[in-house]
């Protein structure tokens, strides 16, 4: 996923658009990115692959100058781009995934158009979404007729001389929140970057709203729609646990997804543990429940190390998992461990750089408990899982099948007999003493949101675009 984050000022908003686009750094790997409208317009993006956001803007954004500004933390593309257009000219960024680039891209090259960003050896997805814009009759229209020909989603932040458009997906996949101090407003991705800025929630934009925030406040260009299905995923794993997402607090789930792991179980612990950071609040919740202690038999090395998750290139995931946890021995040594987790994705870093230290320091049983279901499909509306070969679940399915099954109905069910035999494999497959998914059911209740508002598509294959 990225992040992004604008402001609209009535001085220079250049600091706080470095520390609230800084705020976002857990959503993106790739590039770091912000541009400041004043009486021109001044842009910088960094690769921050190696590197800390901060420590790459922290003398540039001294230079920018403006009441304008947007920012962005990329998990892919170089962003933002300054588009000149019939519009006028403005900077754009966006997150999500269009995960139709490249048939609309090769739709118009035929219509005569031209490329000049390039990402990853392909077209730049912004630049793609910027050119499908500037075919409406009115920056509007625009937006909205993007949204009639992608698939996936993109929520977007558009910057020009009358202030910033924001414009949140279709089905609000991707959630963007403004926040207000004392008649200066800013939107972001995540409501964490308001708190120590000073900025105070007011306004969750409704899938497909568009809004103008401007010298005049905020004022609404076109209506939101009432259907929703934003990421479940968010809450689980993505967002930061100060964050809210539709009213509801990230670290708040957390803790609740960690009860109902708790409550549906037996096992007999010494410790609770969660694999740093993001299974943290899930363990939490967990001993709360179960009365069983909570400790850090593993500690997280902050400083240099971000998520293993996020990493495009297996190598650098491998080695961020590799070096970022740190087990502590004297914690670990002889006890049984329930360690908490947000997911199990690819299960090759829970195996290999962390369930492997925990025995190694003499840990006597490890259960593993996460967070959310097992992982069946790929994400087809923001840039993480890649492929269905990645997934722990399905490689289990082919091992227990002989092929990749085209109905895994019974793989779905958590009470049917393929499915444990699933599960049994995969904790095999990652060397734990026990292992159990969080049903699907706990999961939605502990969002506190219908399950038709959520969007799912990761563990049950629904896939409405």
């Amino acid at each position: 996923m990225s992040g992004i984050f604008g402001i609209v000022s009535r001085k220079n908003c250049a600091s706080d658009l470095l520390y609230g686009t800084d705020y976002h750094s857990h959503m993106g790997t790739e590039y770091g990115g912000m541009a400041v409208l004043g009486k021109s317009f001044y842009r910088h993006i960094h690769d921050i692959s190696k590197s800390q956001f901060k420590s790459k803007f922290f003398e540039e954004y001294k230079e920018m100058e403006g009441n304008l500004g947007i920012g962005v933390i990329s998990d892919r593309d170089a962003q933002p781009l300054i588009i000149g257009s019939k519009f006028g000219t403005f900077a754009i960024v966006s997150a999500g995934l269009v995960d139709n680039t490249n048939e609309l891209a090769a739709e118009l090259l035929q219509e005569g158009e031209t490329f000049g960003e390039m990402s990853s050896g392909g077209v730049n997805s912004v630049e793609l979404i910027a050119k499908l814009i500037n075919q409406g009759k009115t920056l509007i229209e625009g937006i909205e007729g993007l949204y009639d020909r992608i698939k996936g989603s993109a929520s977007i932040l558009l910057m020009k001389e009358d202030g910033i458009y924001a414009a949140r997906d279709r089905l609000g996949r991707m959630p963007l929140v403004v926040g207000e101090r004392d008649g200066d407003y800013v939107i972001a991705t995540e409501t964490c970057s308001f708190l120590n800025l000073g900025y105070r929630i007011t306004k969750y934009l409704e899938p497909g709203e568009i809004i103008r925030l401007g010298k005049y406040g905020l004022e609404e260009q076109l209506a939101g729609k009432t259907r929703k299905q934003i990421c479940a995923f968010l809450w689980i794993y993505t967002g930061y646990p100060a964050s809210s997402y539709e009213g509801i607090n990230v670290e708040l789930v957390r803790e609740r997804c960690g009860r109902f792991l708790a409550k549906n179980d037996d096992v007999k612990a010494d410790l609770v543990a969660g694999v740093p950071d993001s299974g943290v609040g899930h363990a939490i919740g967990y001993a709360m429940e179960s009365g069983f202690p909570y400790r850090r038999p593993l500690v997280k090395y902050t400083p240099g190390y971000g998520r293993s998750y996020t990493p495009p290139a297996q190598e650098i995931r491998d080695l961020v998992a590799t070096m970022k946890l740190i087990p502590v021995r004297d914690v670990i040594d002889g006890n049984r461990i329930v360690l908490c987790e947000d997911s199990i994705v690819r299960g090759t870093q829970l195996k290999n750089y962390t369930l492997k230290k925990l025995w190694e320091s003499g840990a006597k049983e490890v259960h593993v408990r996460p967070a959310c279901p097992p992982l069946m499909f790929p994400c087809k509306f923001a840039l993480s899982t890649r492929s269905i070969d990645e997934l722990a679940a399905r490689r289990a399915i082919w091992a227990l099948e002989g092929h990749d099954a085209e109905d895994i109905g019974d793989y779905l069910n958590d009470r049917s007999e393929k499915y444990q035999k699933m599960v049994d494999w995969i904790s095999r497959e990652i060397d734990a003493t026990t292992l159990r998914y969080q049903r699907i059911d706990d999961m939605v209740e502990a969002i506190g949101l219908s399950r038709e508002k959520l969007c799912l598509h990761c563990w049950t294959g629904d896939d409405d675009r």
